[in-house]
């Protein structure tokens, strides 16, 4: 760095920074790319709005909220409490309050549905993205995500330095020989690594249900670990695999990572 900003010292300093061996740079992604991820992000503009309403008509007054409340189908459920006049579970003047927003919350809803049928065709339309979703906890909203954020995996020498640009490994703070590892860093793109922790926290949920361990690697770290860091370990892995189907046009095989 140099003194005195202008656009002279910024164009040295650009030059310096192309010619370095070990720079990377972000490729350019294409126009379908472009177009999948702006589904994403519209979608998820509208997936917030309809799980806050959610939690609106989750806490009527002088009610209880309840477990199933939240989500699309809680939603649904409480619409219909909303709309059915034969109890008296909700005062007169609240129930007039939630009926006005009913309308808005179902076109928000239409509006999500039809953007995740436009994200499904475009993932069975696409080899790379169908390849991510045989991974446990990626299915096509996931999926094509990565196939549309990730332009070329073989600009990352390995799955960790996948793994790194989501932000799904440690912050380090070494010094001195002595490696301190503390929180995920939390860098790269936030919405890949939602839907990946998302997916993992799936994956467990799905496994104590069904009281078969993902994993022997997952069921040995959730012995000695917190559920939520096996989580993002989970995650994590799902990353590093990622980057392997992408890397080798491969599917993805179970018995390879038992």
């Amino acid at each position: 760095m140099k003194r005195k900003k202008n656009d002279a010292t910024d164009a040295e300093a650009i030059c310096e920074a192309v010619a370095r061996p070990t720079m990377r740079f972000v490729p350019v992604k294409s126009e379908e790319q472009q177009s999948v991820l702006m589904l994403h992000r519209v979608r998820g503009t509208f997936d917030p709005a309809a799980d806050n309403a959610g939690e609106r008509f989750a806490r009527p007054p002088g009610g209880v909220r309840h477990r199933n409340s939240t989500g699309h189908v809680g939603v649904g459920m409480l619409i219909a409490l909303v709309e059915d006049d034969g109890h008296n579970l909700i005062p007169p003047l609240a129930r007039s309050a939630l009926l006005s927003l009913i309308g808005q919350l179902r076109e928000v809803h239409e509006k999500v549905g039809e953007m995740d049928r436009q994200i499904h065709a475009w993932h069975r339309s696409n080899e790379l993205s169908r390849r991510l979703e045989t991974i446990p906890g990626i299915g096509p909203i996931t999926a094509s995500a990565i196939a549309a954020t990730v332009t070329d995996a073989s600009l990352f020498k390995s799955g960790r330095q996948l793994a790194a640009w989501i932000g799904l490994v440690p912050r380090q703070n070494s010094s001195g020989g002595k490696d301190r590892l503390g929180r995920i860093s939390k860098q790269g793109d936030p919405y890949l690594r939602r839907l990946l922790v998302v997916g993992a926290h799936a994956v467990l949920r799905f496994s104590r249900k069904a009281r078969v361990p993902p994993t022997r690697w997952a069921a040995e770290l959730l012995a000695k670990k917190p559920y939520n860091v096996v989580a993002v370990a989970l995650a994590n892995k799902m990353a590093r695999i990622v980057w392997a189907l992408m890397t080798t046009g491969k599917r993805f095989e179970a018995a390879a990572v038992l």
